[in-house]
C-alpha cells in the first residue's frame, strides 16, 4: 500500500507521543500476560492467577491499545481535533498504573487493594471515554464505524463499574447487586463483547475496506446491517440475561450475538477474498480473524442455546476461550498495531520530505522476516491451545502452545518497538517518559486543549 491512504485527515491526529505510549506500554503488558498463562498451564498456585492472567491481557494489551488506537483515529478517521491531547496522556498512567497494582494484589491474595487499584482504572477508563465521546460529538453524523465507536464507549462504562463493584465485593459482598457469578457474567460480556469486540467490529469496517482498496456491496450491505442492529442488542440481552440470571433473555443474546458476529466474518472475508493489494502483516491476521470469528460462532451458538449462564460458556463453548481472546482479538489487535504504529511515526518522520526526497513507504519501517515468523508462532500457539480445549490433549500441547505465543508476542514486541527506536523523532525512552510538557509541544499537528 501506499504511505498514508488519500482519504483520512492526518493533520488533525495528536500529538506523536500520545498514542505511540500506549502502544508501547500495552506491547509491554503482552509477554507479561502469556507469562501468567504459562504459569497457569503449569498450575501455579499463586494467588489468583487466572484472573491476572485475564486482566494483563484484556486491560493492559487490548484495552490499552484500542484506547491509543481510538486517540490517534478518531480525530483523523471523522476529521475533528481530539477534545484534548492532556486527557488523552492521563489516562495511560491512570489505567496502566492501575493495573500494575490491580494484578499485584491479586497474585498475592492482598484482596482489600483491588478496590482502591480498581478505582484508578475505573477514573483512567472514565477519562478516556470522556475525551473520545466528546471529540465524536462533534463528528455527526456519524458513520458505521463512529456509531460502533459510540457504542463501545458506553460499554466501557458499564463493564468498569461492574468491575469495580466486583473488586469491593471482595470484602463487602453486600455492594453487589446481585449474587457475584451472575456479576461476573455481565462484567465479562459487557467487557469483551460489548467494550473490546465492539471496538474490533467497527474498526474493521473502516480498515477493512480502506485497506483492501474495496467497498461494500451486495450482500455485504444487509449483512453489515443486521451485525449493526443485532450485536449491541444481543451483547446486551446476554449481559443483562446473565445479571438477572434469566436463562431466556441470555439465550437470545447469545443467538443474536453469535448470528451477528457471522454476518460479520463474512462481510470480513468477501473484503479480504476481494482486494488487489499486497499482503501485508495486517492482512494476513485480519484473514485469521475473519475464519476464527466465523468457528468461534458456530462453536458458541450450540453452547449457548443449552445453558448460557454457567460459568464454562462465559465466552462460548467450554474450553475455547482462546479462540476468541487469542484467535480474533488478538490477531485483530497484531494486525492492526502492526499498521497504526509505522503509520504514526512515518506521518511524524517522512511526511515531509515526500516528493524532496526517496522515503520509505509505512509497511518498510517494520523487519519482514520477524512479521511472518511472530506470525506462525502465534497462529501455531493458538492452535495448539484451541485444541487443547476442544480434545483435552497432554498437558504437553498447552505447554507448547503457550511458548509458542510467548515467542510469537516477544517477537511483535521487539519488531514494533524497532519500528520507534529507529524510525521516530524521538527516541524510545522519550516517547515512553514523555510529559505533559512534551505533549503540549509534540510536533505542528497538536491540537490545543479545550479544557
Amino acid at each position: 500500500m501506499s504511505a498514508i491512504p488519500g482519504d483520512v485527515d492526518a493533520d488533525r491526529q495528536p500529538p506523536m507521543t500520545v498514542p505511540l505510549r500506549h502502544f508501547l506500554v500495552a506491547s509491554a503488558f503482552l509477554p507479561l500476560g502469556a507469562v501468567a498463562g504459562l504459569a497457569a498451564v503449569a498450575d501455579f498456585r499463586l494467588g489468583l492467577l487466572s484472573l491476572a492472567h485475564a486482566h494483563l491481557l484484556l486491560v493492559g494489551w487490548v484495552c490499552l491499545t484500542i484506547a491509543g488506537a481510538m486517540t490517534q483515529f478518531v480525530p483523523v478517521w471523522s476529521g475533528v481535533d481530539l477534545h484534548s491531547n492532556r486527557l488523552a496522556a492521563l489516562q495511560l498512567p491512570l489505567i496502566a498504573g492501575g493495573l500494575v497494582g490491580f494484578a499485584a494484589g491479586l497474585l498475592a491474595g492482598r484482596l482489600a487493594l483491588l478496590p482502591a487499584f480498581g478505582a484508578a482504572m475505573l477514573l483512567g477508563f472514565w477519562v478516556f471515554v470522556y475525551n473520545i465521546g466528546r471529540t465524536l460529538a462533534r463528528a455527526r453524523p456519524f458513520d458505521t464505524t463512529e456509531r460502533h465507536f459510540a457504542l463501545a464507549l458506553g460499554f466501557f462504562l458499564l463493564a468498569t463499574l461492574l468491575g469495580l463493584l466486583l473488586a469491593v465485593g471482595f470484602a463487602r459482598p453486600s455492594m453487589l447487586p446481585a449474587p457475584r457469578p451472575a456479576v461476573v457474567g455481565a462484567h465479562a460480556t459487557l467487557a469483551v463483547f460489548g467494550a473490546v469486540l465492539t471496538t474490533v467490529l467497527g474498526a474493521l469496517y473502516q480498515l477493512g475496506t480502506m485497506f483492501t482498496q474495496t467497498e461494500l456491496h451486495g450482500i455485504d450491505v444487509p449483512l453489515g446491517r443486521f451485525e449493526e442492529f443485532g450485536y449491541p442488542a444481543g451483547v446486551l440481552l446476554l449481559a443483562g440475561g446473565r445479571l438477572a440470571e434469566s436463562a431466556t433473555v441470555a439465550r437470545a443474546g447469545g443467538v443474536l450475538v453469535a448470528l451477528a458476529l457471522v454476518a460479520f466474518a463474512v462481510v470480513l472475508a468477501r473484503r479480504l477474498w476481494e482486494t488487489q493489494v499486497e499482503r501485508t502483516p495486517m492482512l494476513s491476521r485480519y484473514a485469521v480473524v475473519a475464519v476464527t470469528t466465523a468457528l468461534w460462532a458456530a462453536l458458541a451458538l450450540p453452547a449457548w442455546l443449552a445453558d448460557p449462564l454457567t460459568r464454562p460458556a462465559l465466552l462460548g463453548r467450554p474450553g475455547v476461550s482462546h479462540l476468541l481472546l487469542l484467535g480474533v482479538v488478538g490477531f485483530v489487535v497484531l494486525g492492526t498495531v502492526y499498521h497504526v504504529v509505522p503509520f504514526v511515526v512515518w506521518v511524524h518522520r517522512y511526511s515531509d520530505r515526500l516528493g524532496y526526497e526517496p522515503v520509505p513507504m509505512v509497511d518498510d519501517l517494520y523487519n519482514d522476516r520477524l512479521a511472518a515468523t511472530d506470525f506462525w508462532c502465534f497462529l501455531a500457539g493458538t492452535a495448539l491451545l484451541v485444541a487443547d480445549g476442544l480434545l483435552g490433549l497432554p498437558w504437553l500441547v498447552p505447554a507448547v502452545g503457550g511458548v509458542a505465543v510467548l515467542a510469537g508476542t516477544l517477537l511483535f514486541v521487539v519488531n514494533v518497538a524497532g519500528v520507534v527506536r529507529e524510525h521516530a523523532p524521538q527516541s524510545l525512552l522519550a516517547v515512553l517518559l514523555g510529559t505533559w510538557a512534551a505533549v503540549e509541544s509534540d510536533g505542528a499537528s497538536a491540537s490545543p486543549d479545550r479544557d
